[in-house]
This record gives structure tokens, C-alpha cells and sequence, in this order.
């Protein structure tokens, strides 16, 4: 195996210590791991995909900055996601409930249009508007549950929580996504 497919596949703790013991340039490896997956998140989490790069971009250089501070080096993604979790939070209080999909009322089908396409496009935008209502701790289980696909065992080691907590977090998230889409019914 090249150098460089033997790097590729390094654990991420070994690129983390590589990385401060000098070897700066090896830190575009985690980047490189982990920027498509987590810039999911901060899109679902923020509404935006240029603020969720914004975003990213932001928490990979803190990151990179406080790295001598990741206490477990082999769980670097758990470490940053707090990063990125934490400059998600800061955002969506700066902006104060930025939608997650910007939709102006006329890219909503009219009345008239009541075929199958129409009908899921306008079901899909007002989930979307529903999941932007929800709080950031509802929209951040819901995301990471029914956009990334973990498990709440998972959620919760992400997040430093309980299972049950994280699933009285997501009835109360259904319970208010049910409440306002009957009211926009």
C-alpha cells in the first residue's frame, strides 16, 4: 500500500497525535473524513447549506486550535461534533429561528394542482417549516434520528445524555410537529 492510501485509512487517533506532535498537514485527513457527514447536520440543524459551511469551516478551525485539548484522541469525531454542536447552537440563537428550507409562498403548488408531485412537494415544506419551529434540542434528536439515522444509544453518547430523556425530547418534537401541521392543514 502508497504512503498515502496507508494514511488514509490511519485511525483517527493516530492522525490526531501525528498532527500534534508536528505534522500539521495531516489534519486535512480529518477534515477530509469528516466534513460531508457533519455538514449534513449543520445544513438540517441551521436551514442552510452555506451556513452550515460557514459553520463547519468554523469548527474545524477551533478544532485544530484547541486540538492539544481532545482528551481522547481515538474518539476525535465524538469530540468535534461538540464543536460543531455547540457552533450550531450559537448561530441559531444569533439568528433567532432561521428556517430550514427557505420557501417563499409562491413555490407552494396552488389550489389547483393535485397531483402526486405537488402534493408531497407541499407535505415535504411544511415538514420542513414544522421542523424549524421545533426548539434546538427537538430539531437536533429529530435531525440525528430521522436525517443521520442513529440510534438513541447513539444520540445519546453524542450528547452526553440519557435514552429516555432523548425520547421524551423526540415525543415532545412529534407532539409539536403533529400540532402544527393539523393546524396548516
Amino acid at each position: 500500500m502508497d504512503r498515502l492510501g496507508a494514511r488514509a485509512a490511519a485511525p483517527d487517533g493516530d492522525v490526531v497525535r501525528a498532527v500534534l506532535a508536528g505534522d500539521a498537514e495531516r489534519y486535512a485527513e480529518l477534515v477530509q473524513r469528516y466534513r460531508d457527514r457533519y455538514a449534513r447536520y449543520a445544513a438540517r440543524m441551521l436551514g442552510s447549506p452555506d451556513a452550515a459551511e460557514d459553520a463547519v469551516q468554523d469548527a474545524f478551525i477551533r478544532a485544530y486550535d484547541q486540538l492539544a485539548q481532545c482528551r481522547d484522541p481515538d474518539n476525535f469525531a465524538g469530540w468535534f461534533f461538540l464543536i460543531l454542536r455547540n457552533r450550531c447552537f450559537a448561530e441559531r440563537r444569533r439568528t433567532k429561528r432561521e428556517a430550514v428550507a427557505d420557501v417563499s409562498q409562491d413555490e407552494l403548488p396552488g389550489p389547483g394542482r393535485a397531483d402526486r408531485d405537488a402534493e408531497r412537494s407541499e407535505t415535504q415544506q411544511l415538514l420542513a417549516r414544522g421542523v424549524s419551529e421545533l426548539t434546538a434540542e427537538q430539531r437536533e434528536v429529530f435531525v440525528l434520528k430521522h436525517v443521520e439515522g442513529l440510534s438513541y444509544g447513539e444520540i445519546a453518547e453524542r450528547l452526553g445524555t440519557s435514552v429516555p430523556s432523548l425520547k421524551m425530547r423526540m415525543h415532545r418534537a412529534y407532539d409539536r410537529l403533529r400540532e402544527q401541521l393539523r393546524d396548516r392543514a
